[in-house]
């Protein structure tokens, strides 16, 4: 029986029939030991896009096969955006094995903000889901931060069993089992994991030796279609996606002004007294303020983003949330782009994005 080789790249089952399908190798290259399929080879040497047709459904139904297992499941959240890197219904993909959360991005959020406060925070987030991690650990994939207490940790609570990575696409997984890699394992650059901004880079398992038994897996992230990053043109999507530290700016709003974000949506405040409105959008997004009875026409004036969807011709063609503030603090987060931390006594605001964006308040994080 000819022995099944897999992309190290992104975990595609190589085959040399069809260059439209995914784990594409020319035939000369297929006997390698080390393989990287087409896809994963444009994506990291020319960072050039190659579509697949796997849906969401195909990647919850790798997600099941977790639930097979016993287990330990590391579950990587964004604290960038913590509603859209959530998984719907995890639990009843992975049945009871344990679970250790890992929050990334912490590079992206202010450095006043302390570890401990937005460790805190999580497990409130988490509890609502009925998740009761074994552990919390904060950290940034990209910067290695806490990698010594994330393996600690991995090893103690995975008791000798497999581990499997969970999250969706962009959370960060695939950086941060590189990071793994290159640090315990001494791996060379060009045999690690494709990573690139782009959703779904990971097709299938990517298997990982941890001893003579167990194994580490990277998994496929789950598509959460509720995301920006979905519909933005690809040369867009790093100007999108924050790179650094996000820088806050603020806006001291009285009622019936606008605060537009680029062309991919606004947050209008439609009534109560003069409050705190802090952006926490990439560096490079426009964010600017306006009167709301000028913010329908300004709207192609502002637009520098081409947004992938159909019937998306105006202002108008966007959906709308309407959300009432209690008086305090309180986030308002626009899935895959960034929020808007609102300080007030109470009061009314209007929030326009592309009809499949969601837009969600929660307790502020900072």
């Amino acid at each position: 029986m000819e022995e099944i080789k897999k992309c190290y790249g992104c975990g595609a089952i190589i085959q040399s029939d069809n260059e439209k399908h995914i784990g594409y190798v020319p035939k000369n290259a297929s006997q390698r030991e080390h393989i990287l399929c087409q896809r994963c080879f444009q994506l990291k040497n020319y960072h050039k896009l190659q579509t697949t047709t796997l849906t969401k459904d195909d990647f919850l139904n790798l997600l099941d096969h977790i639930g097979e297992k016993d287990c330990l499941v590391v579950y990587m959240i964004d604290l960038f955006d913590f509603e859209g890197s959530r998984i719907p219904g995890l639990l009843r993909h992975i049945g009871y094995n344990d679970v250790l959360v890992l929050a990334n991005k912490r590079d992206l959020l202010p450095k006043s903000v302390k570890e401990r406060k937005l460790e805190h925070w999580v497990r409130r987030q988490l509890k609502e889901e009925g998740i009761k991690p074994v552990d919390v650990i904060i950290t940034s994939a990209k910067k290695n931060m806490n990698m010594d207490k994330i393996y600690d940790a991995m090893m103690a609570y995975r008791k000798h069993r497999d581990i499997y990575v969970v999250g969706v696409t962009n959370v960060g997984k695939s950086t941060f089992i590189n990071a793994l890699l290159k640090h315990y394992a001494q791996v060379e650059d060009q045999n690690l994991i494709t990573v690139s901004e782009f959703p779904g880079t990971t097709l299938d398992f990517i298997e990982i030796p941890l001893d003579e038994n167990s194994c580490l897996y990277d998994t496929p992230g789950i598509i959460n279609e509720n995301q920006m990053t979905h519909f933005i043109e690809p040369e867009d999507l790093k100007k999108m996606m924050p790179q650094s530290e996000l820088r806050p700016i603020g806006f001291q709003l009285q009622e019936k002004q606008t605060i537009y974000f680029d062309g991919l949506g606004r947050i209008d405040y439609i009534s109560g007294a003069q409050a705190s409105f802090i952006t926490y959008f990439s560096r490079q997004l426009k964010i600017h303020r306006t009167k709301t009875i000028n913010a329908d026409a300004l709207y192609d004036r502002h637009k520098t983003f081409t947004l992938e969807l159909d019937g998306m011709k105006t202002i108008k063609d966007m959906k709308t949330y309407d959300f009432s503030l209690k008086p305090g603090k309180c986030d308002i987060v626009i899935s895959g782009l960034g929020f808007i931390t609102i300080s007030s006594q109470g009061g009314k605001v209007k929030v326009h994005v592309p009809p499949q964006i969601l837009v969600t308040i929660r307790e502020a994080i900072i």
